[in-house]
């Protein structure tokens, strides 16, 4: 159980972190990245399960950060989107 809560926040942390670096140019700091990831995870696994392509990535820890990373990238480019209004 403690192991699964640990995995959950370094995929998290990472998937934000490499969002944060790739739409913001930097992370947002180790919290701002987990719940970065985080929310993503959930974002990444509900848009990729609904168009069909969540078994692309495979299962394990690959293939969680690269849907958690999906998802965020979705989440930061919408943030920035609603920013600009």
């Amino acid at each position: 159980m403690l192991m699964n809560i640990i995995v959950f926040l370094i995929v998290g942390g990472i998937a934000g972190w490499l969002a944060g670096l790739l739409i913001k140019g930097r992370g947002f700091g180790i919290i701002g990245d987990i719940i970065v990831g985080i929310i993503g995870a959930f974002i990444g696994g509900f848009v990729l399960t609904t168009i069909g392509l969540i078994g692309l990535f495979g299962a394990g820890i690959i293939g969680a950060i690269i849907v958690a990373f999906i998802g965020a990238i979705i989440l930061l480019f919408i943030v920035k989107l609603i920013k600009k209004l």
